[in-house]
């Protein structure tokens, strides 16, 4: 569903890409906040299991709902923007909440004998969302741009589907209930460690004199009150946590792909030559190459460290993970580049581009002239040709009247046009029975975008012309140099386009319109062999070939391997047993925090694309560095120094007074 968010932002809801790019990582910030409750809810309440079963429903709900938000006919533009941030709030609530429940109800069903298995699960696990992730990817864009509802993008299917397929494998899930290991809940764990914490610190600040003894550790100040084993299992689980703080920015950098990302694919050509990609479903690199990585790192490329006697712990994998989400948006910074140098320029302010296209039968002088006579501007253009490239104007307000002076033979035509600061412009000469005329057109101020180009018509005939584009885009083009919109279509051959006039049908080849490209068509009839398109390019079709974003997916996802598989298992692996919900939630709360960070970057930086792109790597390789330093002076925990599963279970709770029903203790 991920995949197709920030175009739906886009185009859909018609946001800009700073605000599609912020309620993007909003939305994926929420869905990794709600964890906190998921975990609570499943260690006080319900279980994971049933925890997982109720959640999924409302997550099945938000999608229903963000269908229905999805649909052009529902309402307006405040009734699908309310409907869409209802269902998205219903989906992070689901998602989120289930999230900490789904990796360590996994994790509950083996036993500390059983850890290297439970290590293979994780990869496993992590392999299992990749590949749905790999199939969604690739089939939700296809479902919003190869289907059509009411004659745009299907996103109301591209979002349907996801809610029943979740539907399915709850199902799936539920049959096995029977054969699971079902931990009971142990009472509100996070509720219990917070508040551990807070008496052991108000605790340590009441008694901070110096005639009072210190203690080992802060946080043995909650020993008035909490049990011993509570407080044991608090202390490992803050060493965890305080690693964690480094964490949110590499979680900036990757949650990008799906925003930043795709936004760069949007300005790039999706023509492979053998298939030809959407902007969204390049995401699909990521589960695909995960898929592919996990596998190659688990059996070749650790064993081989190992044998080389190299020490590569986890804490160093994640490290190196870092490194090389850096030289991905490394590479994303120098594609981006490469991408403005191909880009038009655009006019800035108290400026204007023109270009002049001529459609008289013999060639066309034109002079620009300024609010004192001046020339600004001299061409001279012949038939059927239009300038080179767009000329600036220089204008002395937001907007300014120019004079052109056109000379064709023995006619001067002096003419008058009105034009606006930071737009394009084409002046287009024409001729009638008696003299030659001109008239401004505003051109497109965008490359077409989505997978698709921009068209429009100059229709020369004496007739209005209707011309089908598809079966759902008609147009029509007024008679005597008449002008049509710019109407997007799909990138792709257009060889025999359907027009008719009021006495003929004919057919127009268009020739292959390209991505990012904006055309415009001359409807003319000056041979015998009927009316023909003149075709211009008004601006040039996208240029880099998508497939230059390879590099950077393949380091990325590289470093996720290392880093997001190697920290979920290592954080399971050194976690009390009455933690690993909480630690699981925790893990989540740093990739919302770090989408909190790009939230932030997007709204209130002003870096041009490239140079973001570089601050984040930049920061991320500090964070590296500051993180390499804390796990070096980390001492792991050991397997025989954790208890063993349901060791503790706290029974209620009365005033302010813990009681522990100790079952079995192995230390």
């Amino acid at each position: 569903m991920k995949a197709v968010l920030t175009l739906y932002f886009l185009y859909f809801l018609h946001w800009n890409e700073d605000t599609a790019t912020s309620l993007y990582h909003a939305f994926g910030s929420l869905c990794y906040f709600t964890p906190i409750l998921g975990a609570a809810i499943a260690d006080a309440w319900l279980g994971k299991f049933k925890t997982i079963i109720y959640l999924s429903l409302v997550y099945v709900l938000g999608h229903v709902i963000k269908s229905l938000g999805a649909l052009p006919i529902l309402g307006g533009q405040t009734v699908h923007t309310i409907l869409s941030l209802t269902g998205l709030s219903l989906i992070a609530l689901g998602t989120g909440g289930i999230k900490p429940c789904v990796a360590a109800f996994g994790g509950d069903q083996f036993e500390e004998k059983h850890a290297e298995e439970r290590t293979r699960y994780f990869s496993i696990f992590y392999l299992s969302i990749n590949a749905g992730s790999l199939i969604s990817t690739f089939v939700t864009p296809m479902l919003r741009g190869d289907v059509q509802c009411f004659g745009e993008d299907c996103y109301a299917l591209a979002f349907g589907v996801p809610g029943l397929l979740m539907v399915i494998a709850l199902v799936v899930f539920a049959m096995g209930s029977k054969i699971y290991k079902k931990s009971p809940p142990e009472g509100n764990i996070v509720a219990q460690v917070v508040k551990c914490i807070w008496f052991a610190l108000s605790n340590r600040f009441k008694n901070r004199s110096e005639d009072i003894p210190k203690r080992q550790h802060w946080l043995d100040w909650a020993a008035e009150k909490y049990p011993k084993q509570l407080i044991m299992d608090v202390k490992a689980l803050t060493r965890i946590l305080f690693l964690y703080i480094p964490l949110p920015m590499f979680w900036a950098l990757l949650d990008q792909q799906g925003s930043r990302w795709t936004l760069q694919a949007i300005r790039m050509n999706g023509n492979l030559g053998f298939f030809v990609l959407q902007p969204d479903q390049i995401q699909v690199l990521n589960p695909f190459l995960v898929l592919i990585f996990i596998p190659l790192f688990d059996l070749v490329i650790y064993p081989l460290i190992s044998k080389c006697g190299i020490n590569f712990s986890s804490l160093r994998k994640m490290a190196v993970g870092m490194i090389l989400a850096c030289l991905a948006f490394a590479v994303a910074a120098a594609v981006e580049i490469k991408i403005d140098e191909m880009t038009p320029p655009r006019p800035g302010p108290q400026e204007s581009l023109l270009q002049v296209l001529n459609l008289a039968d013999d060639e066309v002088k034109l002079m620009v002239l300024g609010d004192e006579n001046n020339p600004l501007l001299e061409e001279s253009i012949k038939s059927f040709q239009k300038m080179p490239h767009y000329s600036k104007l220089h204008l002395k307000a937001e907007s300014q009247d120019f004079h052109f002076h056109l000379k064709y033979h023995n006619l001067s035509v002096y003419t008058e046009h009105s034009v606006e600061e930071e737009n394009w412009y084409t002046l287009i000469i024409g001729k009638d029975e008696k003299s030659i005329f001109s008239m401004m057109v505003k051109d497109t101020e965008h490359k077409a975008s989505n997978g698709m180009t921009f068209v429009r018509f100059v229709n020369t005939l004496h007739k209005e012309v209707n011309i089908s584009l598809d079966t759902d885009i008609s147009l029509n083009v007024g008679e005597d140099y008449g002008v049509s919109a710019y109407t997007s279509v799909r990138r792709g051959e257009y060889p025999a386009v359907p027009c008719r006039t009021k006495d003929k049908d004919f057919s127009l080849n268009l020739g292959l319109l390209e991505f990012g490209a904006a055309y415009l068509f001359i409807i003319t009839d000056s041979t015998n062999e009927g009316p023909q398109a003149w075709k211009m390019e008004d601006i040039p079709a996208n240029k880099m070939s998508i497939a230059w974003q390879l590099p950077q997916y393949v380091l990325v996802t590289a470093g996720e391997v290392m880093f997001s598989v190697t920290g979920l298992e290592f954080s399971y692996s050194q976690a009390p047993s009455s933690m690993k919900s909480v630690i699981q939630a925790a893990w989540l709360l740093t990739i919302a925090v770090g989408n909190i960070i790009v939230l932030i970057v997007a709204q209130f930086s002003g870096l041009v694309q490239w140079a973001e792109f570089i601050l984040f790597s930049c920061l991320l390789l500090l964070v590296c560095l500051i993180f390499s330093i804390m796990g070096y002076y980390y001492i792991p925990t050991r397997t025989e120094d954790i208890p063993e599963t349901a060791d503790i279970q706290i029974s209620h709770i009365q005033g302010n007074v813990i009681n522990l029903k100790t079952k079995k203790t192995k230390l």
